[in-house]
């Protein structure tokens, strides 16, 4: 294999690899903690939102693959949408992937936090960050390495959790009533998206993937498929031990559940697992955001010294260093519980622009059945807007604040021309 000229980063990724950093974002802290809010939003309904959830991601994943496998770079749908709609919708997608999943960022650390050491919750925060951090300064095949373990175990503690709630005796498989409202199932959906974005990471790791062209459109289906299947078997084993309204009202729904089917000595394993999770998570978020802010960077849309790429490593170290001092001072300083409903409204814009983005591909191009990218994009303005209404709002001000300093750098470029007497 050709060694990787200075700019560039290193091609190490199998699609093995690949689908295990799409499953340590997705099976990862998002399992633990979306259930509860998602059953208070939809009650029975639950089972429908995950559904609904699902059918989105399956748009989005099939429209990112297509597209990866056209742009295999760095980046994600920052590149496509620069590529088919025009630079703005992909900075703008850029801008909210990057600041949405800082955010996201945050919350895993604080979630490691609350369950390692509940009294110092931000103080094991900001050191998960910096291991972390730090691990992937290292290099992405160490960080491959440390997901494929963390996965491994979060599986192992879920597929215990279930056969203890099936083999229960609380366990009820009667059809559960009727309740929750259709606006309650679709928020529901967007809260649960939260965990199955994270096959993202896999279409911004293009340009360090083996074979891109085919590695990523298998490793993306692949990862959604086993992070559904655990999902749906995760959501019907709470809802037969605990019922619609106790798993609404509860804060660790699979450690009551643990509880309630009888399983005590699971309960911190399930504890232990949820910290592994969110571990995961991290590292697979740090991963994604700093690859697109080296993205953004190379072409000015941030910094430029942040598209530097470690001579040893090949890895953007500059970017991984930014990124991991933000989420470190947030986790330090804030309560990001309400930094999930901010994420979701983010990432769903951001899929929405890939599914825009994927209904212009040609027929020689890889474009997936034109259905795919129309209901993707419906459906993820649909979740984005029936998230709760801070969620939106905080949402929309971010992306007006990107946009704004995306126009006003334009203004300032144009400016410059013109002082130097090479405008058109």
């Amino acid at each position: 294999m050709t060694a990787p000229s200075g700019g560039e980063l290193r091609r190490s990724l199998g699609t093995f690899d690949a689908v295990v950093i799409g499953l340590g974002s997705m099976i990862g802290a998002g399992i633990f903690a979306a259930l509860g809010p998602a059953a208070r939003a939809a009650g029975s309904g639950l089972l429908l939102g995950l559904a609904l959830a699902a059918v989105v991601a399956y748009c989005n994943a099939t429209s990112s693959a297509r597209l990866a496998a056209r742009y295999p770079a760095s980046g994600g749908t920052y590149v496509y949408g620069q590529r088919r709609l025009g630079e703005f919708w992909g900075y703008l997608a850029g801008w909210g992937f990057v600041v949405g999943k800082t955010a996201s960022c945050a919350a895993m650390a604080l979630t490691v936090g609350a369950y390692v050491w509940p009294a110092q919750a931000h103080a094991v925060a900001v050191a998960a960050v910096v291991v972390l951090t730090a691990v992937n300064y290292a290099g992405v095949q160490k960080s491959a390495w440390l997901t494929r373990v963390i996965v491994a175990l979060v599986l192992a503690v879920l597929v215990a959790l279930i056969a203890a709630a099936f083999g229960s005796r609380r366990a009820g498989f009667d059809p559960l009533p009727a309740g929750g409202t259709a606006g309650g199932v679709v928020q529901a959906a967007g809260l649960l998206f939260f965990a199955f974005a994270g096959y993202a990471r896999i279409a911004t790791l293009g340009e360090e993937v083996r074979d891109p062209a085919r590695t990523i459109p298998r490793a993306i289906p692949l990862a959604l498929t086993i992070a559904l299947a655990v999902y749906a078997l995760v959501a019907v084993a709470t809802l037969s031990v605990l019922g619609p309204t106790r798993l609404a009202q509860s804060a660790a729904p699979l450690v009551e559940t643990a509880r309630a089917a009888g399983a005590g000595g699971l309960v911190p394993v399930v504890q232990a697992g949820a910290a592994v999770a969110a571990v995961g998570s991290l590292l697979a978020l740090i991963l994604g955001v700093s690859r697109t802010t080296l993205a953004m960077a190379r072409d000015h849309h941030l910094p430029h010294p942040l598209a530097a790429v470690h001579p040893r490593t090949r890895v953007p170290h500059r970017a991984e260093v930014l990124i991991g001092v933000v989420v470190a001072v947030l986790a330090a300083t804030t309560d990001l519980r309400d930094a999930i409903g901010f994420s979701s409204f983010a990432v769903l814009i951001y899929y929405a622009v890939a599914n825009a983005s994927a209904f212009t591909l040609g027929r020689d191009e890889g474009r997936p059945p034109r259905v795919i990218p129309v209901i993707g994009l419906l459906g993820c303005v649909l979740l984005a807007f029936a998230m709760p209404r801070w969620s939106v709002l905080s949402g929309v001000a971010v992306l007006g604040v990107g946009a704004a300093a995306y126009a006003l750098r334009r203004i300032m470029s144009r400016i410059a021309l013109r002082r130097n007497g090479s405008a058109p």
